[in-house]
């Protein structure tokens, strides 16, 4: 977001729009990476890249940033990664342990939710860090299903996927840390303040 933009409380925007198709997708993916269906899930894959990009960029350009495209476009972001960790795990295409390594920092981020709501704080922005570990490991989903496919394509998705995969999964808790040292200063100094007031 631009520095000064203003951000509406509008629900039906074109960013916005383009963020409910993404959700929409998230279960087509699941269908299509369960039934073995894996030339049609990596086109929903793709699509969804492209789609997580271009609702940022008309967001900006349109001025059409809004408090729930803020929240839509990482919601739809770490829903898509459930899903495919999920199908990739299901599938045998990568170990269960990525799965509960990625799946068990955005646990620790969902318990920070309701201690910053109770304090009058709502969702910590998305940081950049945390965005280029998202785009990571959406790149890597799609290379690792390509990875199962023979010969020399599949040979090359395997190792640029798993390249892909370790940083993702590097940043996303890179990421996670700063979450939690900002929460930390700003519950710092509420707490500090009830105490104060407890003490009056």
């Amino acid at each position: 977001m631009h520095e000064g933009q203003e951000i509406s409380s509008r629900v039906f925007t074109i960013p916005n729009l383009v963020s409910f198709l993404r959700l929409a997708l998230v279960p087509v993916f699941a269908v299509l990476i369960v039934v073995g269906e894996d030339v049609w899930a990596l086109g929903v894959l793709a699509f969804s890249g492209f789609t997580d990009w271009l609702d940022g960029v008309l967001a900006r350009r349109l001025n059409q940033v809004t408090r729930l495209g803020q929240m839509l476009d990482p919601a739809a972001d770490r829903l898509f990664i459930f899903v495919t960790l999920i199908g990739l795990t299901w599938r045998d295409v990568i170990p269960l342990s990525i799965l509960v390594v990625i799946v068990a920092r955005d646990v620790v981020l969902a318990c920070l939710l309701p201690v910053l709501a109770r304090h009058g704080y709502g969702p910590l922005p998305v940081s950049f860090v945390g965005k280029a570990g998202t785009f990571a490991l959406l790149y890597a989903f799609p290379l690792l299903l390509l990875a199962t496919t023979p010969g020399a394509v599949g040979a090359a998705a395997h190792v640029v996927g798993w390249a892909f995969t370790w940083w993702g999964v590097g940043l996303y808790w890179v990421a996670g840390v700063q979450y939690v040292r900002q929460a930390r200063d700003l519950l710092g100094p509420a707490s500090a303040g009830r105490a104060e007031d407890g003490n009056g």
